[in-house]
């Protein structure tokens, strides 16, 4: 078949007609032709490949490369696809494979050894029996015997998958198979059947909040720009992640990046703009390449640019690219840096839905809101409110990291507990260690303890206990982490990422860093001088904190001490100790640590003497050894290698 019939072909299901059609039914030609389309037939096997960016970290190019490096007779027999992540992380690189009439196989921590048996077996017509997570339910599909489900995982199983329904499935390139699978269906109902305010309409009663952070309505802000009269309005895609443990952008862009499109695309038409923006970090080339390809191909469709779909409406979507600073997730900030200028925010109002990129009306939504827009006009706003809590509707995602079990990008619905995100889908706390806390909502939000481990996710919720939800980052912590440390840590970030413009967070940070410094420093001895300094500067945190929210510009000033004051609710013991008694209970602040060896313990087997970057350790070989503190930089690789626990900190 040409590949213009083909186009044809797939064209039809966005028509006018079709669209508008009570009955819309496929013909058994055309359903043949999605069903090929979807791959979910055809004549030989189909291996896809998880090629996102976590996938290649583990090693999904050497999966490639092997594959790449087979005899062509074998290698034209199988189909090759790459996918994006389907969101457990943690068995990466993921291999899938798709036999004819069988349903799809996911392989886990496939090395390229495992990677050719697999490619052998499929080419044999049969699963290989090692590394599998389970079997997709497909229509059609015969299931293999003995083979358990996927959504049985425990990892998949309490999930709600709708913005990441597609992701690590389909190919991310492939716009025929994202139109099979419904693909910019909800674009041609929104243009054909609905107007600009009655979309508007549909989001506001749907309960979509803005995914990025505060959770404003979504609907609520499309009618603020969509009732200012203007003669050009501008849509803003935020993909702009910057909090540290956050990935979920850049997931979604990388598996599905046309239903992010296709969002964009009706939230243009909702307000009445022509031209949008997608401001995207440099730091992100495989979402940015597939962004490309898909505004291509998405062009070449007549679903971008000129008269979409016969509907008079015009679209045309440039890519932004930012220098990864974190202070242009806010959104004047944001814009600043669009304009060519400085990113730095500004006061509102006048808010940017009012005047904002080069003075006009501007709405600005992060890419999982946008993803969630096609799903609520494809299924109706009564489907996406059905699901959640009173005030916080549909699903969320979250990157999901640190001392976990199972990392990866996780989509649960929203009321969903902390508890069973971390424990039922994460499997708890990696090695067998202590749950501490979980750090959500990035730098800005705030530690929750095991006390709210049965929170519900849901915006007030999250509030109440004194941390925010933020765009998703879920960073959970054990008991080797030391609060004071990761207290630091957030705000040298903070304090970093500063723009400078208002002196609150840029001096209000820069002294809540040095008060966190003094504490964790060994610059100071146990003296009472000393400690009655360290004293003053914690009484001084909660004062400080106040007056940074209170009277910073924008919402990371204003949010940057939650760190510091979570931390110094929930771990007031860790900080008492930094304090007075000298010590990291955690053993984690460099300048409150020794490292010494128990001779008791010590074989003299001398892997820590090699290890040690200073050769700060002496002794004879099978005799006890010492450490030189004068030379000893407390790396703690002594004691990472010491396979008799004879290493020990004080």
């Amino acid at each position: 078949m040409s590949q213009e019939k083909k186009k044809s072909g797939i064209l039809s299901l966005l028509s006018h007609e079709f669209v508008r059609s009570k009955d819309s039914r496929i013909d058994d030609s055309l359903q043949q032709q999605l069903r090929a389309f979807r791959k979910q037939s055809g004549d030989k096997p189909v291996i896809f490949i998880g090629a996102a960016t976590c996938g290649i970290s583990a090693g999904a190019n050497k999966i490639i490369e092997r594959f790449r490096e087979c005899d062509p007779k074998t290698r034209s027999a199988v189909e090759f696809v790459e996918v994006g992540c389907i969101g457990l992380c943690a068995e990466e690189p993921i291999v899938d494979v798709k036999i004819p009439g069988r349903s799809r196989i996911s392989y886990g921590r496939v090395t390229p050894g495992i990677a050719l048996e697999i490619l052998d077996s499929a080419t044999k017509g049969r699963p290989l029996s090692k590394n599998i997570l389970g079997q997709h339910e497909e229509d059609g599909a015969e299931k293999w015997p003995g083979i358990p489900m996927i959504s049985e995982h425990s990892f998949f199983a309490p999930q709600t998958k709708w913005v990441l329904e597609n992701c690590g499935i389909i190919d991310p390139t492939d716009i025929d198979e994202y139109i099979a699978r419904g693909g910019y269906r909800a674009l041609s109902k929104a243009l054909h059947t609905r107007t600009p305010a009655e979309i508007c309409d549909e989001m506001e009663k749907s309960g979509l909040r803005g995914r990025g952070g505060g959770g404003f309505p979504t609907g609520r802000k499309w009618k603020f720009a969509l009732d200012t009269g203007s003669s050009q309005k501008y849509m803003v895609c935020n993909a702009d992640e910057g909090d540290p443990g956050a990935f979920m952008d850049r997931a979604v862009i990388e598996g599905d990046p046309h239903k992010v499109l296709e969002g964009l695309t009706i939230a243009s038409y909702a307000i009445g703009a022509d031209k949008a923006y997608i401001y995207i970090r440099a730091e992100y080339p495989l979402a940015i390449k597939r962004l490309k390809e898909a505004i291509a191909r998405a062009e070449s469709y007549g679903l971008l640019g000129e008269n979409i779909l016969d509907s008079g409406f015009n679209l045309r979507i440039k890519i932004k690219m930012g220098a990864g600073a974190f202070v242009c997730g806010e959104e004047t900030a944001l814009i600043h840096s669009i304009e060519g200028r400085r990113g730095m925010p500004r006061p509102r109002p006048p808010f940017p839905a009012i005047s904002g990129l080069f003075g006009k009306p501007t709405v600005i939504n992060n890419v999982e809101t946008l993803a969630n827009v096609p799903l609520i006009i494809d299924r109706g706003w009564e489907w996406f409110s059905s699901l959640g809590t009173a005030t916080s509707k549909g699903t969320k995602v979250f990157a999901l990291s640190g001392k976990v079990a199972r990392t990866g990008l996780v989509e649960v619905a929203m009321g969903t507990s902390i508890k069973d995100i971390i424990f039922s889908i994460g499997g708890g706390i990696a090695n067998g260690k202590k749950f501490k806390a979980v750090q959500i909502g990035g730098p800005s939000g705030g530690c929750l303890v095991e006390q709210h481990m049965d929170l519900k996710v849901d915006y007030e919720t999250i509030r109440k206990a004194g941390a925010m939800m933020g765009s998703g980052g879920l960073v959970v912590m054990d008991e080797d982490n030391c609060m004071v440390d990761v207290a630091k840590f957030f705000m040298n970030f903070i304090q970093r990422e500063s723009c400078g413009k208002c002196i609150p967070c840029r001096e209000g940070t820069k002294q809540m860093l040095a008060i966190l410094e003094k504490i964790t420093g060994a610059e100071d001895k146990a003296d009472g001088q000393a400690t009655l300094e360290r004293f003053k500067g914690i009484m001084a945190l909660p004062k400080l904190a106040s007056v940074i929210q209170d009277t910073s510009l924008c919402g990371l000033g204003q949010t940057a001490p939650n760190p510091v004051l979570s931390t110094l609710k929930w771990f007031r013991d860790e900080y008492d100790a930094h304090i007075y008694e000298r010590r990291c209970p955690a053993g984690v602040c460099k300048g409150l640590i020794k490292y010494e060896i128990d001779a008791k313990k010590c074989v003299g087997c001398t892997a820590c003497a090699l290890k040690c970057p200073e050769k700060a350790i002496m002794g004879a070989k099978k005799a006890p050894h010492y450490i030189v503190q004068e030379k000893c930089v407390k790396c703690g690789l002594c004691k990472q290698v010491c396979k008799f626990g004879a290493v020990k900190t004080t």
